[in-house]
Order: C-alpha cells, then sequence, then structure tokens
C-alpha cells in the first residue's frame, strides 16, 4: 500500500493565510452587509505597467506566426533576459554577476522553498524571527527541522534568530553553527532591513563557519535609504557564500503572470562541487521554464519607459505606507517599518495576542491585516499591514482603525 511522506504530517494544522481566509470568509457570510478592507495578503492592486502590456501583446503575436513561435523556453531562462538582468540589477551596481549565474523561475517563492533540496538533509537551518513561513515549511517538508513544539511555536533542529525591537529587527549571529541562514531584506513581515556594515558582518560570519546565506531580495526596489543594499552581491565575499532571490511580483506587478530568478555564483562551492551545476540540474529537471510572453514581458522592465512607470507604482504603495504608518502613530500604536518595505509592523494592545487583534480589527473595522504569531515565536504580540490596497480603501482602513 502507498504510503504519505510524514514530514508533511509535521506542518501545523494550517498554512497562515489559509487560516485567516477562513476566518474573512466566515465573517463576510455572517455579515454579507459589511465591506471589507484588506491590508493582510500581499498581493498587489495595481495593474500592470502599459509598457508590460504592450510588450506581452508584441509577444503574443509573434506566437501566433509561425517564424516567431517560440515553445519550451531554455532551461536557465531566455539569455536576452538573463543578459538585461545581470547587466542592470547587478553589474550596473558594481556585482560580479554573469548571464549564466541567473535562472529564470516562476516567483522567488517557488525558487526559496525549492533551493534547500540541493543541500544535505541534515543540514542545519537558521532563520529570522519573525519571518515568511516558507522558509520553515519547505524545510519542515524536507525533514530536517525535527520536532514541532506547540507551546513555543518553534522545531527542535532550527536556530531561530530573534528580531524585535530591542536589537532593531536585525538578527545576531547564532551562538549554535548553522548550515544554511535564510535572511529576508527588506524584511517580510517586519519591514526593516540591514545596512551594509550589517550585512558585511553576516557575509565574513559565513566564509568563517561554511554556511551558505539564502538571501530574498524580493523587496529590493522599495529600498530608499542609501547605506541600505539592493543586492547581497554588493558585499565583498558574498559570492563564495550567498544565493539571492528576486522577484518581478512586488516591484512590477507580476503576482498574476509569475515571474522571478534565482542567482547562484559559480563560486560557491562544497569542496569541489559547484552548487551552481546541482542547481542547473535541478532546475533543467523539475521546472519547464517561464513562457516566453511573460519574458519578454519581463524586458519591459527594464525598459527606460517601463522604468518609470513601476517607479511610479512603487511611489503608490509608499505613500500607502507612509498613510498606514502616520496614521497608526496617531492612533497611539508602536509601528516599525513602512520606509524601505511596503509593510508595516506594529504592536498589538496590551492584553492582546495577535490572533486577538486580528479579531478585534476585523469584527471591530472590517480591515484584515496579519497576525504576527503567523511569522514565528517572536512575532507574537505584533501585527503586519501592507502598502498593497489601493490608496483610498488604505485611507479608509486608517479612518475605521483611528475609529476604535
Amino acid at each position: 500500500m502507498f504510503q504519505v511522506n510524514e514530514n508533511y504530517l509535521k506542518l501545523p494544522g494550517s498554512y497562515l493565510f489559509s487560516t485567516i481566509g477562513k476566518k474573512v470568509k466566515a465573517y463576510s457570510e455572517a455579515n454579507p452587509d459589511k465591506t471589507i478592507i484588506r491590508l493582510g495578503i500581499g498581493d498587489v492592486t495595481q495593474p500592470l505597467a502599459p509598457a508590460i502590456i504592450e510588450a506581452m501583446h508584441k509577444a503574443v503575436d509573434e506566437m501566433g506566426r509561425a517564424e516567431t513561435f517560440h515553445g519550451y523556453a531554455p532551461d536557465l531562462g531566455y539569455e536576452f533576459l538573463r543578459t538585461t538582468i545581470a547587466k542592470q540589477d547587478y553589474q550596473d551596481r558594481g556585482c560580479h554577476i554573469e548571464a549564466d549565474e541567473i535562472f529564470i523561475s516562476d516567483g522567488a517563492k517557488s525558487d526559496c522553498g525549492n533551493m534547500q533540496e540541493v543541500f544535505a538533509a541534515d543540514s542545519c537551518i537558521a532563520v529570522c524571527d519573525p519571518v515568511y513561513p516558507v522558509y520553515v515549511d519547505s524545510n519542515v517538508m524536507a525533514g530536517r527541522t525535527g520536532e514541532y513544539d506547540e507551546t513555543t511555536g518553534t522545531w527542535s533542529n532550527v536556530i531561530y534568530m530573534p528580531c524585535t525591537a530591542e536589537n532593531g529587527f536585525a538578527p545576531k549571529l547564532p551562538e549554535e553553527t548553522p548550515d544554511l541562514i535564510y535572511l529576508c531584506v527588506p524584511n517580510n513581515p517586519t519591514g526593516t532591513t540591514l545596512t551594509r556594515d550589517q550585512l558585511k558582518v553576516w557575509v565574513d560570519y559565513a566564509n568563517k563557519v561554511g554556511a551558505v546565506i539564502l538571501y530574498d531580495a524580493a523587496y529590493e526596489a522599495y529600498i530608499a535609504q542609501e547605506d541600505v543594499p539592493h543586492s547581497i552581491f554588493e558585499i565583498e565575499g558574498a559570492r563564495t557564500c550567498a544565493i539571492e532571490f528576486r522577484s518581478f511580483s512586488k516591484n512590477a506587478g507580476f503576482t498574476g503572470v509569475r515571474l522571478g530568478f534565482a542567482v547562484v555564483p559559480k563560486d560557491l562551492k562544497c569542496g569541489d562541487v559547484m552548487v551552481h551545476s546541482l542547481w542547473a540540474r535541478r532546475h533543467g529537471t523539475k521546472f519547464n521554464g517561464a513562457p516566453y510572453i511573460i519574458q519578454k514581458a519581463a524586458m519591459a522592465v527594464y525598459s527606460q519607459e517601463g522604468k518609470a512607470q513601476i517607479q511610479e507604482q512603487v511611489a503608490y504603495y509608499m505613500r500607502n505606507a507612509r498613510v498606514i504608518y502616520d496614521g497608526l502613530k496617531v492612533a497611539g500604536y508602536e509601528v516599525y517599518g513602512g520606509v524601505n518595505a511596503p509593510y508595516i509592523w506594529l504592536k498589538v494592545p496590551e492584553g492582546m495576542t495577535s490572533w486577538d487583534f486580528f479579531d478585534y480589527l476585523l469584527e471591530k473595522a472590517g480591515v484584515v491585516g496579519t497576525p504576527g504569531s503567523g511569522f514565528g515565536p517572536s512575532g507574537e504580540g505584533y501585527f503586519r499591514l501592507t502598502a498593497f490596497g489601493t490608496y483610498e480603501n488604505t485611507v479608509a482602513a486608517l479612518e475605521r482603525i483611528r475609529g476604535l
């Protein structure tokens, strides 16, 4: 008789955002006359930029002619896109990254979840706490995390690096030695960042202990401060210890069309084995390639016209972030983030858990956010609001919250 992968049975009963969805659905059914404003799940709301739409239309026309039709994409992605990414995202910033070190995918979430497959099953992982749940969950499925303690919300074989108000939400080097270190900068959910000097400490540490930094830079387009690097490869020594994940979802609105990429330098080795070659084999075997139409659309992101249009959208969301941040401050909340990321991290009222506050906002204001405890044990007592809604809804949500 067939058997299931028992590691999947170790996962907590429900994914964070599934639980939120069920609660919101129940509230809507019980209150059909009330309008809900969603400042929870990080989906974008602005339409694709005109330059991107134009590029997609042209690509569709190409697919309709025999002489310009394209079937399966190359394993790594089309060279025209990889070369453009290498130049504009990396080489123009002084980073030594070549086109063949870039792997086009259907998004950073997939890459973050799948990259662990090329590393040993007994690898020890370290994660910021709180942080995006996919990092831990994918390693649970791989059997690396040990046993789950429902009381503490922690896994026995995971190194947690608390990011709290006391340390400025910047993780400290762990006392135990990890093999894989997950860093998300700007961070989801806290919206905080690491400076160039802080990130250099991590790169030096990883090289010293022989660890790999899995660097999620999905929100780099929102970085506004000059001392915050847009890529880990701006830091000397990163090529021998880091892998970077990027996404077109949050900067260019590709959440509905899906595209991202991973950067795996050829200098990252385990003995004589290049991680690059392992990922190339895994990528080519298990990924069928992002469609030509979508990769051509991504080229418009790097055009002069596309850059200007996308920057307007980033500015739109960051204006929302300022509205949320300032509005919560006026309402007496303790708030963080919202400067280099489209996330606001707030401390919930005394005596409430993060899920209590979720229910409170939903019931009293019809506003949906994300409980901090869903991102890790150190997230308890905090709450995430996102700036990805419309400006009108963002203003309305803050008015509701301030009226409580």
